[in-house]
């Protein structure tokens, strides 16, 4: 079995891949530089003549996040975006395809963050940027946490947690469980990081009784964060936002800000945006929703853009100076 590669009308060498078929299977590796989209086209041969031929779009070596939280992480921002630059794809759990809202994987049926964010990436890097959304609106940081994981007083809605028999409250685990299977199948390192934002549903709860405390808060996350590295295998980087609005007149939270904030001086997490600052035409409804405006969703990737791209830098400079060292 032979392959190439082609970009921008430009094909290389046919490379060979892999001499052994097991039934109508086989496997090989091809290296490329990063970028694309690229088109591989494969062919059969036998006794030196095509006997079949094949080809994949759309292939590409670029960035990949995963991104989770509650809604203002996934599709419930107003007004659908589409990257600008056709280079930012969402993975569904089966097929990667271009990243237009809603994304596949991630609650809501409106708009996203991502487009806008992995637009500016990709403008960046030259690369293309995908995305494995898994965000679920009106989660609580406990939802979050892995099966049986304990606390004292539910969130809101208590669909994903369960009541115990000493009156303390434990999460069912469905949350970490879909974070984790679509963490594992990109393997180790196959992803940059992790896109955290959360906490409006922890935060300034009409029920008392409901609202997290910021110690407990910073507690819970930083387990939900080394139960994912231990899950999968690695030192997953998160970067973790702070998110508390809710409507004009409930602005913020200073306890979770606060707690969120904790995890990047203690080098848990890296700092993820501020999108309590996006306020007035930046939210739906005129102002008046807890959710993002047309406007505010591409504010919000900008927000991203300005905090993961830095960082970006920094990890290919390094990832380039340890190949040289090695060479």
């Amino acid at each position: 079995m032979r392959a190439n590669e082609t970009t921008d009308q430009t094909s290389v060498k046919w490379l060979r891949v892999s001499d052994l078929m097991e039934g109508n299977r086989f496997s090989g590796e091809l290296t490329v530089p990063s970028g694309g989209w690229y088109q591989i086209q494969v062919r059969s041969l036998c006794g030196g003549e095509v006997v079949a031929t094949t080809q994949i779009d759309h292939v590409g070596v670029g960035e990949i996040f995963i991104v989770a939280g509650q809604s203002n992480s996934a599709n419930h921002g107003e007004g659908r975006q589409s990257p600008e630059t056709g280079r930012v794809a969402a993975f569904d759990g089966n097929r990667w395809q271009i990243a237009h809202d809603p994304q596949p994987g991630a609650s809501g049926n409106g708009g996203s963050f991502l487009p806008a964010f992995g637009d500016a990436v990709v403008r960046q890097f030259h690369v293309p940027v995908g995305f494995v959304a898994c965000g679920i609106g009106a989660t609580s940081v406990r939802e979050w946490l892995p099966r049986g994981e304990t606390f004292r007083n539910p969130p809101t809605i208590e669909s994903r947690v369960v009541r115990l028999d000493n009156g303390d409250w434990a999460s069912n685990g469905q949350a970490f469980q879909t974070l984790i299977h679509r963490m594992k199948p990109l393997g180790i390192q196959g992803f940059r990081a992790v896109l955290w934002h959360q906490g409006e549903s922890d935060a300034n709860q009409k029920d008392q009784s409901r609202t997290l405390p910021g110690t407990e808060y910073a507690t819970y996350l930083r387990r939900l964060i080394e139960a994912s590295r231990q899950e999968t295998g690695w030192q997953v980087p998160w970067f973790v936002a702070q998110a508390t609005y809710h409507v004009p007149g409930d602005e913020s939270s200073p306890e979770i800000r606060q707690a969120q904030a904790s995890l990047w001086r203690d080098g848990v997490a890296f700092q993820g945006p501020d999108t309590d600052t996006l306020v007035g035409r930046m939210r739906e409804a005129n102002g008046q929703g807890v959710h993002f405006s047309e406007e505010g969703l591409k504010a919000h990737g900008q927000l991203w853009a300005e905090l993961v791209i830095p960082w970006l830098h920094r990890e290919t400079a390094a990832s380039t100076e340890k190949s040289t060292t090695t060479e």
